[in-house]
């Protein structure tokens, strides 16, 4: 399996997602800035990065007329 590299700030991110979603909670990019210890600015970059690079995937709310916007979610690593 190939190793990505990933900067302190997405490997920070990365594991955001990856603690909210063990505690059940969603992945909001407000709950990941608060998790990772970062800013809701300095998240958006790490984000794209990792979605870019496979290990997150952008979900927009499944309910009609509650959009509390996207959340990523941490795709498996086989």
């Amino acid at each position: 399996m190939q190793q990505v590299q990933l900067s302190e700030a997405e490997q920070r991110v990365y594991q955001a997602v990856t603690t909210l979603e063990a505690r059940g909670q969603v992945p909001y990019p407000d709950l990941i800035a608060e998790e990772s210890g970062l800013t809701q600015e300095q998240v958006g970059s790490p984000l794209h990065l990792l979605t870019e690079k496979g290990l997150l995937h952008r979900e927009d709310s499944p309910m009609a007329g509650l959009d509390f916007g996207p959340r990523f979610c941490a795709r498996q690593m086989a």
